[in-house]
């Protein structure tokens, strides 16, 4: 074979490793950019491209644990093999190659790990990461031809002889990278717990009222007052048993049910997107969501209970035979017939036609889970828990503006 025919032969490889790197840089950023949007964002919902249904999402892997490690984003290990990849197949060496392979094997078996757990823990799988993977196992193809000839040598020898020169000067850069974005991730956390607290107060207070819904739930996951109108902080929460975000704001609820004892009050509005009982909106995204509704609303004596399981057992909820073994423990299999019961779900439902609608997708305003009316305003999607915390907190001190009349006073609570 003449010189410029194993010139172009070898060539290819390294087109194909930088377009694969290239690629790795555009998912893993895109990945980086929706870890700060989601965990640092601002107030309202702001829907993503890439939230495509309840399976295909990123939002639980970005609030999840394996999202971050020491406020470096995952995504910014992409972002280091990709650049990498792009610059080995630019000034191609021995050692640099080598190394490459080592690093190319490792970020594909990484890569691979993200969606499965995704998909087996977070029951959703994130396109930016199935993207990432694609262009690593299409690096790792370019490497395996590009620079040596490997044919005949051992797995040991071909993905595991890198440079350590190289190796060393690779993790030096790339811990420099990683404590930056350290830095950056917690000062957005601090930004978050003092600063944007303010922030997204005034801005919950510049919203436009809404009415309450003409009927709100009679099924309370918190109750501080008999009467639901009675309390300072009131919540009709438009939520889904099987949403995942659903559960991250019961969860939060949680946590403030404890500091604001005896003034919240919480109505849980059932909005399940599951097409067997709501036509309000087009998600028929969480099937069985309805027979849930039903099953907890049956008994209102029994709701606090099964919610609280409900929500404590997502995604196993979303089974047929668990839902029947829930509803014959609290002795409540005829809900799924009881005419009773599936009409008032349904006017609860019915309900979120009574807003303006909040996106030219949908005619109405109620279109996703979970939206909450928290007194007079309209939130939709979550908050990071301290903007919901000092929301609530200011509330509160509203109803209680007559004792602050020439100054402020405010007690940091223990740690």
């Amino acid at each position: 074979m003449s010189r410029a025919a194993n010139s172009k032969s070898s060539r290819w490889p390294r087109v194909l490793s930088f377009v694969a790197g290239l690629g790795m840089i555009a998912a893993a950023a895109l990945a980086v950019r929706h870890f700060f949007t989601v965990n640092f964002p601002s107030l309202g919902f702001e829907s993503s491209f890439w939230d495509l249904s309840a399976s295909v999402r990123c939002e639980p892997l970005a609030y999840s644990a394996v999202s971050r490690a020491g406020g470096v984003p995952l995504g910014y290990v992409g972002l280091v093999v990709g650049c990498l990849l792009c610059l080995g197949a630019a000034f191609p060496s021995t050692g640099f190659g080598k190394t490459n392979r080592t690093i190319a094997l490792l970020n594909v078996v990484g890569a691979a790990a993200v969606p499965v757990y995704s998909i087996l823990q977070l029951k959703s799988l994130c396109l930016f990461w199935v993207g990432y993977f694609a262009f690593a196992a299409l690096g790792l193809l370019a490497l395996r031809k590009h620079d040596i000839d490997l044919d005949g040598e051992t797995v040991l020898k071909k993905y595991f002889r890198p440079s350590f020169k190289h190796l060393a000067t690779f993790a030096v850069l790339a811990l420099a990278g990683a404590y930056g974005f350290s830095l950056f991730y917690y000062a957005k956390q601090a930004a978050q717990g003092i600063e944007s607290q303010a922030g997204f107060v005034e801005r919950y207070f510049n919203l436009p009222k809404v009415q309450m819904p003409s009927i709100v739930s009679p099924y309370m996951s918190i109750q501080g007052t008999a009467k639901f109108e009675d309390a300072p902080i009131r919540v009709v929460a438009y939520g889904d048993f099987l949403c995942s975000d659903s559960l991250y704001l019961t969860k939060q609820f949680a946590r403030l049910k404890r500091e604001f004892e005896g003034v919240l009050n919480v109505a849980f509005q059932f909005f399940p997107l599951d097409g067997e009982c709501n036509n309000l909106v087009d998600k028929d995204i969480h099937p069985g969501s309805c027979e849930l509704s039903y099953i907890s609303a049956y008994d209102p004596s029994k709701f606090r209970e099964i919610h609280d399981e409900v929500f404590s057992n997502q995604p196993a909820a979303g089974d047929p035979e668990w839902r029947m073994e829930l509803a014959g423990r609290y002795g409540v299999e005829a809900a799924l017939e009881d005419s009773r019961t599936k009409e008032l779900v349904q006017r609860l439902i019915q309900s979120g036609a009574e807003y303006e609608r909040t996106s030219a997708q949908y005619p109405f305003g109620i279109r996703s889970t979970p939206t909450i009316i928290l007194n007079d305003r309209m939130i939709i999607g979550t908050l990071p828990y301290a903007q919901l915390r000092a929301i609530f907190r200011a509330l509160l001190l509203r109803r209680e503006d007559k004792y602050l009349k020439g100054f402020i006073e405010y007690w940091m609570p223990p740690e």
